[in-house]
């Protein structure tokens, strides 16, 4: 029985859009992709924090998060770089209510047509999992399975930035977590990791 965990690079004003690069998601008109990889790039401290741990046993994906990152850190583009052996290797499994290609090693697709769908899924997923199921970004896919109660851990890079604008973890839907700090660590620029069990 595994655990799900969501990790997440956050401005202080909440948002999680776009953390990459300047195209990577530029939807509702954003023009400030790639705040937190430029942050991050200049932290190597918070970079190291937000990355400690254990491998997972699998990565729960979003569609749109799995064509772009995965896309994106294992193409030669990318050059040599330390996200692409976990990439290539860990069990992905990427939720879309459609039927996708999946064109990178290890790729499942997770049929989720509907919310009993994804929850019955994800559900069956984690149990089957030994250790951490990790979603990586994947926002709608984050909201959702926060608002389904599935969530079992997050690890939080909130990086001091306002970014005015963007797509929000937490965006006033009406889900409530309770959360329980098990560490938090500030880099000397200011960066803040945080781990945190969801308290049922």
């Amino acid at each position: 029985m595994g655990k799900l965990v969501l990790v997440e690079n956050l401005s202080l004003d909440g948002v999680m859009q776009a953390p990459g690069r300047p195209d990577e998601d530029t939807r509702g008109g954003f023009g400030q992709g790639g705040w937190a990889f430029a942050w991050l790039g200049e932290d190597p401290e918070a970079m190291e924090a937000s990355m400690a741990g254990d491998a997972p046993g699998a990565l729960l994906l979003g569609r749109r998060t799995y064509e772009d990152l995965v896309g994106f850190w294992l193409s030669p583009a990318a050059g040599d770089n330390p996200f692409a052996d976990l990439l290539r290797h860990t069990p992905k499994h990427v939720v879309s209510g459609v039927s996708p290609a999946l064109e990178h090693p290890a790729s499942h697709l997770l049929h989720a047509p509907d919310e009993a769908a994804l929850v019955e899924g994800v559900r069956t997923l984690v149990a089957a999992t030994e250790g951490e199921v990790v979603v990586l970004g994947s926002g709608m896919l984050a909201r959702a399975l926060l608002a389904a109660d599935l969530v079992d851990e997050l690890v939080l890079t909130i990086i001091p930035v306002v970014l005015g604008s963007g797509a929000r973890l937490f965006d006033g839907d009406g889900t409530r977590v309770r959360l329980a700090a098990t560490s938090t660590y500030t880099s000397p620029r200011g960066a803040v990791v945080g781990h945190y069990v969801v308290q049922r």
